[in-house]
């Protein structure tokens, strides 16, 4: 029995890695019918606050704190950099480039926050530490792959092909695109991880004021639902693109907007079973299973630079992982210590 438990957050983080990877081919498909994406994305967060909001009331009903104001505000930050906006920039991104290169880039998350929490005095540096170099070596290699997946192709891998195209032959989205689209593209999409980056500071903060996962994402959801929904009323004035149907993009946006607010959920469990550091290590996962299913079913090219690149991201992520959980232990250490001297 213990060691079931034990296996309850592998499998969780297992279907959660599953689950995304489905969301970003999902999207891929989207793309090729040439769906408006912000219009796309503000009926995804229709579908997150419909599943998230009962959720809240169900689970955290008698949890629920008083809105104020900074709650209100930390909510529309959260939205804002963790919804609409990431979300604009990585799907955008997904349609310049490939699933595969913004899974990979995804992978980027833990440095460009490392960057962004020394920004803003949430890190420090401490490069004469083991951990500190760690964390500054793992992220210069984790951009240098996202540069050598940008600018560098390669032979062609090809052994992996096969005759399994799902993706209709007349998508734009189709071949491998322009240089110029490729450079947009890891614009948009390191873009995205700084957006998301911001994202996991402020919620960090925000769950000292509302402790119920289900409460807090359920107000991330209205808010990027209201914010995309703006975006989308501003940019796209084709009232047929409004219309989805019983087709790819009615699909994309009822599986995204359940899995995505369900699969946060399953994290923050996770989270809390295992620990962060136990959470970010599943995610070279995704980027597996994305590749292979472009690779073997969306016609995608896999270039000999792209593989180089991805493995370079992924180094880097475990190299800055493991001086993370170095430096956690180190602080734990000073922690027992210092209650130990107190007591």
């Amino acid at each position: 029995m213990a060691q079931a438990n034990g296996m309850t957050p592998v499998i969780l983080m297992l279907v959660t890695q599953v689950a995304l990877a489905s969301v970003n081919i999902f999207f891929k498909f989207a793309i090729s019918s040439g769906v408006s994406l912000p219009v796309l994305i503000a009926y995804r967060f229709l579908v997150s606050t419909a599943v998230m909001v009962p959720l809240a009331f169900f689970f955290c009903r008698d949890k629920i704190p008083k809105m104020t104001w900074k709650i209100i505000f930390q909510g529309f930050l959260c939205g804002l950099f963790g919804g609409s906006l990431g979300q604009n920039l990585f799907f955008e991104s997904m349609a310049l480039t490939s699933a595969t290169y913004i899974t990979a880039v995804l992978n980027l998350l833990p440095a460009i926050t490392f960057i962004v929490g020394i920004s803003v005095r949430l890190e420090r540096l401490e490069f004469g530490t083991a951990a500190g170099k760690a964390k500054v070596f793992g992220t210069i290699m984790g951009m240098g792959g996202a540069m050598l997946f940008t600018f560098y192709k390669g032979f062609s891998i090809d052994f992996l092909q096969s005759n399994i195209h799902l993706l209709p032959r007349n998508s734009i989205h189709l071949a491998l695109p322009a240089s110029d689209h490729r450079v947009l593209g890891a614009f948009l999409a390191l873009a995205g991880c700084f957006s998301y980056a911001i994202w996991i500071i402020i919620q960090a903060k925000m769950s000292e004021t509302v402790p119920c996962h289900y409460t807090s994402t359920g107000l991330m959801s209205v808010m990027s639902f209201f914010q995309s929904t703006i975006y989308a009323l501003c940019v796209e004035r084709d009232w047929s693109q409004w219309k989805l149907g019983w087709n790819i993009r009615l699909w994309t946006a009822a599986y995204s907007g359940t899995m995505g607010a369900l699969v946060v959920t399953l994290m923050a469990i996770c989270s809390r079973l295992k620990g962060p550091l136990f959470v970010s290590a599943f995610a070279p996962l995704m980027l597996i299973i994305v590749a292979l299913a472009s690779v073997l079913f969306l016609d995608e090219k896999l270039y000999l630079g792209s593989l180089l690149g991805a493995m370079l991201i992924v180094c880097g992520l475990y190299v800055v992982l493991w001086g993370k959980n170095k430096e956690m232990k180190k602080r734990m250490s000073e922690l027992v210590l210092s209650n130990e001297i107190q007591t």
